[in-house]
C-alpha cells in the first residue's frame, strides 16, 4: 500500500478552538494526509481537526471516489462507536454528492469510530475516520504498584553485574566517507538459564571530535536492522538494536519462520511472571544499549537521547523513565500504553492483551491476577510518570495499532517539558514528513550549544 502524503500547511488558523488552550500541551495539528489515490471510500467528521469537547455532537461524511459514479448509488455497510469496540452494524446507500452519517457524542473523554466498507467491482473497500472527545483529559485506567521503583531498581542492579561484553564486527557495505558502522553485540540478563545479549547497528561519524548518541528502539515483529545511518551521517553516534537476542543481519527468512513459529506472540510470552515476563530482558536490554553508548569513546559525555515509534515508542518511553542520562526522547505512536484501557469499557494499548474475544464480551480478571500485576510493571503509563526531559510525540486519530486513547493517557501524564503533533487521519503508519520533523527536533536538542 501506498504511504499517504502529509501536507506541510499548518491547519492552526483554521481550526475552532474546542478546548481552553492551556489544556492543551504543546499541541501541533498537521493537516491530515491526502488520501492515497487507490482509496476509494473516504470518510471524515465535520470538523476539519476532528476534535470536539465532550457532549458536542460529530457527524461523519462518507464520499466514494468513483468515476463514472453509479448513478443509484453505492450500498455501504458502517459501525460508529468507541473506537476499538465492536458497534451494531448498519447499511445505507450513498448519492453522488456522499452521504452524511450521524455519529452522536461522547459522554467521557475518548474517540469514536465510523468505519464503512463497501464492495466495488467486487473487491471490498473500506474507510474510517475517528473524532476526538476533548482527548486532552484522558487519564489512565492503569494503576500504580507499589514496589515498582523497587523492582526496577533491583533489575538495574542484576544488569550492572552483567559484564558488557562488546563484540563489535565491522559492516563495509553500510559503512562511507562519512560514518564507520559495526554489528554489535551485548551482553544482557537472561530470562532463564540461557545467557542473552542485545544485537544492533552501531554508526559512528569518522570526524574527529565528540558527538552526542542516539539509541534507536525498534517497532514490533522480527525483521533485520541496517542501522540509523543518515543521523550518524550528521554528526550523531547512533545504535539501532532488535530486542528478540538475535543477530540483526540474518537472511529475511530466519526472522519469518522465527515470526511465525518460536517468536509468535512474544509480547504475551510468561505475562504471569514479572521475573521471566519477554519485556524484561528486552527493558534491561536497552538499558545495556546505553551503557555501550555511554561509554563510548567519542561520545561527548551529555547529550544521549533514546527515539522510536509503535513498540519503538514504548520503549523510548520505557528508557527516558529508567534512565537518568538520557536528556531527550521522541515516541511515535507508543504501544504498551494503558494496557488495562479493556478492562475498564475503552481501548486499551496495544498488544491488546485484555481486548474483547470475538463474541464481544469484555475480558473479566480477577484484581490478583498475576497477569495484571505484570503489566502494572510494564506498562509505559507508570515510566512515562518517571519522565523528566524534553519529548516529542507524533500519532494520528485513525491508528487501530496503538489506539490514541491509549497514546493520550500517556501523553497526558507526563509532567516534563513535551511536543505533540498530531495528524488526525493518520493511521499506524509513518509518513515522510514525520521522520523529517522527529529528527529535526532531535538534532536540535541534542546540538544546542
Amino acid at each position: 500500500m501506498k504511504r499517504p502524503r502529509l501536507v506541510l500547511a499548518l491547519l492552526l488558523s483554521l481550526l475552532a478552538p474546542v478546548a481552553p488552550a492551556a489544556e492543551r500541551v504543546n499541541w501541533t495539528i498537521r493537516a491530515v494526509p491526502d488520501a492515497p489515490a487507490t482509496q476509494v471510500v473516504r470518510v471524515a467528521p465535520d470538523r476539519a481537526d476532528w476534535t470536539y469537547a465532550v457532549g458536542e455532537t460529530a457527524t461523519f461524511k462518507v464520499v466514494l471516489a468513483l468515476n463514472p459514479y453509479p448513478a443509484e448509488g453505492v450500498a455501504i455497510k458502517y459501525r460508529v462507536g468507541p473506537e476499538m469496540l465492536d458497534a451494531p452494524e448498519q447499511t445505507a446507500t450513498v448519492p453522488a454528492a456522499g452521504l452524511v452519517l450521524p455519529g452522536g457524542t461522547m459522554k467521557e473523554p475518548g474517540f469514536l469510530r465510523c468505519s464503512v466498507t463497501a464492495t466495488i467491482d467486487g473487491k471490498p473497500q473500506r474507510g474510517l475516520a475517528t473524532a476526538g472527545f476533548s482527548p486532552e483529559r484522558i487519564q489512565p485506567t492503569q494503576t500504580e504498584p507499589a514496589n515498582f521503583d523497587a523492582f526496577w531498581k533491583e533489575q538495574k542492579a542484576v544488569l550492572a553485574k552483567v559484564p558488557m561484553d562488546p563484540k563489535l564486527v565491522p559492516a563495509p557495505e553500510l559503512s562511507n566517507d562519512k560514518i564507520e558502522v559495526f554489528y554489535l553485540s551485548l551482553a544482557n540478563v537472561s530470562n532463564g538459564a540461557v545467557p542473552s545479549r542485545v544485537y544492533g547497528v552501531l554508526a559512528v561519524p569518522r570526524a574527529e571530535g565528540k558527538f552526542p548518541a542516539v539509541l534507536n528502539v525498534p517497532g514490533a515483529g522480527v525483521r533485520p536492522y541496517r542501522g540509523n545511518l543518515s543521523m550518524a551521517e550528521k554528526g550523531v553516534i547512533t545504535l539501532q538494536i532488535g530486542i528478540h537476542g538475535i543477530p540483526v543481519n540474518l537472511p529475511a527468512s530466519v526472522y519469518e519462520d522465527l515470526g511465525r513459529g518460536a517468536l509468535a506472540d512474544y509480547n504475551r510470552a510468561s505475562l504471569d511472571d514479572p521475573l521471566r515476563y519477554f519485556y524484561r530482558r528486552v527493558y534491561l536490554g536497552c538499558l545495556r544499549a546505553n551503557d555501550y553508548l555511554a561509554a563510548h569513546p567519542k561520545f561527548d559525555g551529555k547529550n544521549l537521547a533514546v527515539m522510536g515509534g509503535s513498540q519503538g515508542g514504548q520503549l523510548s518511553l520505557v528508557t527516558a523513565g529508567l534512565d537518568p542520562r538520557v536528556v531527550a526522547l521522541a515516541a511515535d505512536y507508543p504501544a504498551y500504553s494503558d494496557v488495562t484501557g479493556y478492562l475498564h469499557g475503552r481501548a486499551g494499548g496495544w498488544p491488546g492483551l485484555f481486548r474483547p474475544g470475538r463474541d464481544g464480551k469484555p475480558v473479566s480478571l480477577r484484581s490478583d491476577d498475576p497477569r495484571l500485576a505484570t503489566t502494572r510493571l510494564y506498562d509505559a503509563v507508570n515510566f512515562a510518570r518517571r519522565i523528566k526531559v524534553p519529548g516529542h510525540y507524533w500519532w494520528g486519530y485513525n491508528d487501530e495499532t496503538c489506539p490514541p486513547t491509549s497514546t493520550f493517557a500517556v501523553y497526558n501524564i507526563i509532567t516534563a517539558p513535551k511536543e505533540l503533533v498530531i495528524a488526525p487521519q493518520q493511521g499506524h503508519q509513518s509518513v515522510p514528513v514525520q521522520g523529517q520533523t522527529t529528527s529535526a527536533w532531535m538534532l536540535a536538542r541534542l546540538t544546542a550549544k
